[in-house]
C-alpha cells in the first residue's frame, strides 16, 4: 500500500513526517561546528530580520482574514526585536507542526509566537528565558447541555478537541481516560468543529481564551485549580550561543524598561506574565 502523500496523510502521520524531518536536519547541522554569532551576522549582513509567527493565533500573531494586517503581543513585541537589531522586519508564516523544521532549516531567525517549552521541542530547539505562562482553559458552546463545568470534561461520550501541534495535543491524550481526543488540522478550525457540535468543547490556552470569549456563543471554562501550566518562550536553531543570548538579552531588556508589562496590557494578557 503507498504511503500517504504529507496533504493527505491524518494528522498522527504528518506530525510524525515533521519531527523525521526535524531529526534529520538536526543530525545534519551536528556534524557542522557551531559559529558563534552567525545568526546575528546573518541578520546584519541582510538587513533584515526573519520572524516565525503562526498567523492564526489570536492575542499572539494573528493576521486579520478581511485586512490582511498581523496583530498581537508578539507581533508587536517582534517590532521592538527589530528595532533594538537596527534592521527591518519580515514575518515568516509558520506553525506548531513545521515550527522546527522551519527554524532548522533558517527559513526564520527567531519563532516569536508565545511557543510553550516543552521536552519534544528542546531536544531540537533552545529556548530564551520565558516571557509569559500559560495554563489550559476549555470553551464551549454557551448552550451546550453536556460540558458546563470542567469535572464534565473527561467524561465518556464527550469529543474534546485540541489543535494539531499544540502543547495541548499531549497534555490531553495523556489525560483524558473516558472523553475521546479529536485532533484538529487546518484549515478547519476549533470553532467551526464545536459550533457545528462536531466536537463539544475544545482546549486552549489563556491567550486564545481571552479572545474566543467576546464572542457571544462561548463559554470559556478555568480549571478549577492548576491543570499543566506551561512556560512560553522564544525559540531558535540550536548552536549558536551568541544568538540566543542576545534573544535572552532582549527579554530581559523589555521585562526592565517595561515594555513586556506595556504590551501584555495592550493586548489583556497581563495575568500571565512570566516573573524573573
Amino acid at each position: 500500500m503507498p504511503m500517504p502523500s504529507p496533504s493527505t496523510a491524518p494528522a498522527p502521520i504528518r506530525l510524525q513526517a515533521a519531527w523525521r524531518l526535524a531529526g534529520s536536519l538536526l543530525a545534519s547541522l551536528s556534524t557542522l561546528p557551531a559559529v558563534a554569532g552567525e545568526v546575528a551576522d546573518r541578520v546584519k549582513q541582510r538587513g533584515e530580520l526573519l520572524v516565525c509567527i503562526w498567523p492564526d493565533y489570536q492575542g499572539i500573531s494573528y493576521r486579520h482574514p478581511k485586512t490582511d494586517h498581523l496583530i498581537g503581543l508578539d507581533i508587536d513585541l517582534s517590532i521592538e526585536l527589530a528595532h533594538d537589531l537596527g534592521v527591518a522586519l519580515r514575518h515568516v508564516d509558520s506553525s506548531f507542526q513545521s515550527l522546527i523544521p522551519d527554524l532548522l532549516g533558517d527559513r526564520c531567525d527567531v519563532a516569536m509566537f508565545a511557543i510553550g517549552v516543552l521536552p519534544q521541542r528542546s531536544a531540537y530547539l533552545s529556548f530564551s528565558q520565558p516571557y509569559l505562562s500559560s495554563d489550559i482553559y476549555a470553551v464551549t458552546t454557551r448552550g451546550n447541555r453536556i460540558v458546563r463545568r470542567w469535572e464534565d470534561i473527561d467524561q465518556p461520550g464527550v469529543r474534546v478537541a485540541v489543535m494539531a501541534g499544540t502543547f495541548m495535543q499531549p497534555v490531553m491524550a495523556r489525560s483524558l481516560q473516558r472523553a475521546t481526543l479529536v485532533v484538529i488540522e487546518p484549515p478547519a478550525t476549533r470553532e467551526r468543529e464545536l459550533e457545528s457540535g462536531r466536537v463539544d468543547v475544545f482546549m486552549t490556552d489563556y491567550p486564545y481564551s481571552r479572545t474566543v470569549q467576546r464572542q457571544e456563543w462561548t463559554h470559556v471554562i478555568a480549571p478549577p485549580q492548576p491543570f499543566n501550566v506551561v512556560p512560553y518562550a522564544y525559540a531558535v536553531k540550536p548552536g549558536d550561543d551568541a544568538w540566543l543570548q542576545r534573544i535572552n538579552a532582549f527579554v530581559d531588556r523589555i521585562r526592565k524598561d517595561g515594555r513586556l508589562a506595556v504590551t501584555a496590557r495592550r493586548h489583556g494578557l497581563s495575568e500571565i506574565v512570566a516573573k524573573p
